[in-house]
């Protein structure tokens, strides 16, 4: 049902693309961005850090048309290449019909961003944010398309609370699906299993935004239960559904900025091959603190400390956390053109990392340089 939706809907954004008589309330923008890495131990995200890598590569197209003072539909295309993740093709990020019947509420369908804590929906889009890389520990850009968006529909909207603010709920159901280049494939890949088609399952969540008395605080909490099943030559995996929380916080307050997440997510792996059957248990438990700081219309700067941990693994060892200590800033030449520089002090290996590009093992503590140019229109 949910891909029968999602071909509905584009079928629709399309034609009333086409059918448009006045093309005054059409949209059109995108971005094209370039990376580069460079670590003194380990290679990360499957680039060739080690040696200096300017494989990441990021591309996107979105249009939006107003249809009515109600109706809104829109699409985004995107290609992104990053070392071995990634490909040469241009997928649809997103695509939605949208129907506001009043300002308290509102639906959406298609393939439908998910509201998963404060950058999970403008992750896709690296203009909106600044930092180079956001924390691993909650935003991973190796599994960044099957984190960002599931197949079906949510519904939306505030309710005003008087002094108290103003409050933001959002709820959706639907289907997602890993990303055949993503980071999740390329894991069981290593474990030997491929799928001609990727796992996939049932997704529902929501969000509540608290926009508080107190100007520029904003309080909130996400939940997603998240289930994948999928079948290969090699066996089968299945994952019951795993319940994740995230709570969060951000206060702008003049030229400063700050914010802070803290999200759990305990899930059970189940491979099996033939009479071979592997299950693996994970309590992942990630937050981070960010700051950063205006200095004039054009230079900002900042620092965050991200941290992972696996609760069921050996919180000793380097494979079972994470952390992250970045220090950044961004230069915005012009509103098309921007520059980001950022350096990672990283210890643990427990995110980031495959064998495949660190074929003689990893080294836990590892020193990177991110950069990344940016040109929005």
């Amino acid at each position: 049902m949910p891909r029968i939706l999602f071909v509905a809907v584009l079928i629709f954004v399309l034609s009333a693309g086409l059918q448009s008589q006045d093309l005054d309330s059409l949209q059109i923008h995108g971005f094209v961005t370039q990376s580069f890495l460079v670590s003194s131990e380990n290679n990360y995200l499957t680039m060739k850090s080690c040696s200096g890598s300017l494989q990441w590569t990021e591309g996107a197209v979105s249009l939006n048309d107003t249809l009515s003072e109600k109706t809104r539909v829109g699409i985004q295309l995107h290609m992104y290449q990053m070392g071995q993740i990634g490909g040469p093709n241009a997928l649809v990020d997103w695509v939605s019909g949208d129907y506001r019947f009043n300002d308290d509420l509102g639906v959406r369908g298609g393939k439908i961003k998910v509201p998963l804590g404060l950058f999970n929906e403008s992750q896709d889009v690296d203009a909106l944010f600044f930092w180079t890389l956001l924390p691993q520990s909650n935003y991973p850009d190796d599994n960044r398309d099957f984190d960002l968006a599931v197949l079906g529909g949510e519904v939306y909207g505030s309710l005003l609370l008087g002094n108290r603010g103003r409050l933001l709920y959002r709820g959706y159901a639907g289907e997602s699906r890993l990303d055949a280049n993503g980071g999740y494939m390329r894991n069981l890949a290593q474990c030997g299993f491929t799928f001609p088609d990727p796992p996939s399952g049932k997704a529902f969540g929501g969000d509540l935004r608290w926009a508080t008395p107190l100007r520029g605080l904003v309080l909130g909490t996400s939940a997603e239960s998240q289930s994948l099943d999928g079948s290969g030559p090699e066996g089968t995996m299945h994952v019951p559904p795993v319940f994740t929380a995230a709570y969060y916080a951000e206060w702008t307050k003049g030229k400063w900025y700050f914010a802070g997440e803290y999200w759990r997510m305990p899930l059970m792996l189940n491979l099996q091959a033939g009479p071979d059957s592997l299950q693996a248990q994970v309590d992942q438990r990630s937050w981070y603190p960010m700051v950063s700081y205006q200095m004039t219309k054009t230079i900002q700067l900042g620092t965050y400390y991200s941290h992972y941990i696996n609760k069921d693994g050996n919180t000793s060892l380097p494979e079972n956390y994470s952390k992250d200590w970045a220090l950044s800033g961004r230069y915005n030449f012009n509103v098309n053109f921007y520059a980001k520089l950022e350096v990672h002090f990283l210890h643990g290996t427990g995110l980031g990392y495959y064998s495949t590009t660190n074929p003689d093992g990893l080294k836990p503590n590892t020193a990177m340089l991110a950069s990344r140019e940016g040109f929005p229109f």
